[in-house]
């Protein structure tokens, strides 16, 4: 399924830090982390909160008493209209971009013209359950299942995520040694990008503070006794190839967990409007929303996914792949990143060139609005035309946003 767009801006975006799984941002809620990167996003766009059209939030684990109100909380306490609608969307580790392109086909169809589209993910807060409490079980049947553990594993294939992943490293003969060189340098690009600043300009620290909405409930931002403030990635950090070769398989083959995506906390967001608002607010924008492309591939090889939908908008745009500039893909694990590259014969020097999931993280519904945010930054900085970002879905899916640089 291809989307193709005409007059669609991305203008700016923000993000949390990418938190370790249980570390600093461990008690916000999926809906607090979104409405500080959502408040970031409108601040450095410039964009008054109350001509925002719709909100869109791409979430996957609801991880809070609360979360089914997630995406409207998000908008009204990042200051959004009481009037205007909100959605959360969920495509699994597709679901920020799908957010993106939700906000884009609205605009498109005249429905919107700015949209405050989002991602965000409390992994550490994804809870344990027991399915079929409420019906009674058997005397000594009573089962608590960790989720986040458990949904990792396709019910259709009865495989793991990994397995995908190795799955992918027999089909593409792609080695241990291949995989653990690719981590190593997602780690050391990310630790460049980090010293550089590059990151400065995309993430918004997390404070201790409060959101408020007048005549409603006041939001608190809870962090770690003696923490004020958490401000940048922190599974970023220096990691040899020597230490990642030390670690053991954890599925009988080439991944383990230095060379798999962090699990992270985090959240997300970007601004989209029209031509009309962009020249009428005068907004600058990072680049233009070309297309997105989502696709199907067997469940069994779940991480090929953003092959197909990377060569469906090159095509739909009318050129190849190799006139893509930057790309930035998820990392869900590094043998099915290198699948992918092997499928579309593109130079790695143009992929993940700040660093990709395995060093910065995956928070799920986060992903897709960072790697958009980033590659869109890095296009315009390196001085390319065009520029995507790409994920994998569990289940087998794969989604890509294109974007021209003007």
């Amino acid at each position: 399924m291809l989307y193709q767009f005409k007059d669609v801006w991305l203008v700016a975006g923000a993000r949390t830090p990418f938190t370790d799984f249980n570390g600093s941002l461990k008690e916000l809620s999926a809906t607090d982390l979104a409405i500080v990167a959502a408040k970031g996003a409108l601040s450095r766009s410039g964009i008054d909160p109350k001509l925002v059209d719709a909100t869109i939030v791409g979430n996957v684990a609801q991880s809070s008493l609360d979360s089914y109100y997630l995406a409207r909380h998000v908008a009204l306490y990042s200051g959004v209209g009481i009037d205007k609608p909100a959605l959360i969307v969920n495509r699994i580790c597709c679901s920020g971009f799908e957010a993106v392109a939700q906000g884009a086909m609205a605009i498109q169809l005249g429905s919107a013209s700015t949209v405050l589209a989002a991602g965000t993910e409390s992994m550490s807060r994804t809870p344990v359950v027991a399915y079929g409490m409420r019906s009674g079980f058997r005397l000594g049947q009573v089962q608590f299942y960790d989720s986040l553990w458990e949904t990792l594993r396709d019910s259709a294939t009865d495989l793991p995520m990994g397995m995908t992943a190795e799955n992918l490293a027999r089909q593409y003969k792609i080695s241990r040694d291949e995989v653990d060189d690719f981590a190593a340098e997602s780690f050391a690009r990310a630790l460049k990008a980090q010293k550089d600043g590059f990151y400065d300009d995309e993430i918004v620290p997390v404070t201790r503070e409060a959101h408020e909405l007048s005549g409603y409930a006041t939001r608190k931002i809870t962090l770690p006794r003696g923490v004020e403030s958490v401000g940048a990635d922190d599974h970023v950090r220096p990691t040899s190839k020597e230490k990642l070769s030390a670690l053991p398989p954890a599925f009988g083959g080439v991944q383990t967990a230095g060379n798999s995506s962090a699990i992270v906390d985090g959240a997300g967001a970007v601004m989209l409007v029209s031509g009309e608002v962009m020249r009428r607010e005068g907004l600058k924008p990072l680049a233009r929303i070309v297309s997105s492309a989502i696709a199907g591939v067997p469940p069994e090889i779940m991480g090929i996914g953003p092959a197909p939908a990377i060569r469906e908008v090159a095509e739909g745009q009318g050129i190849s792949v190799r006139d893509i500039g930057r790309f930035d893909i998820n990392e869900a694990f590094g043998a099915q990143l290198l699948a992918v590259q092997r499928e579309l014969d593109i130079d790695l020097a143009r992929v993940n060139v700040n660093g990709g999931a395995i060093a910065i993280g995956h928070p799920l519904g986060a992903t897709g609005i960072r790697c958009t945010l980033t590659a869109a930054r890095e296009a315009r900085r390196a001085g390319e035309r065009y520029a995507v970002s790409s994920a994998c879905a569990g289940g087998g899916q794969g989604m890509a946003i294109l974007m021209e640089i003007v």
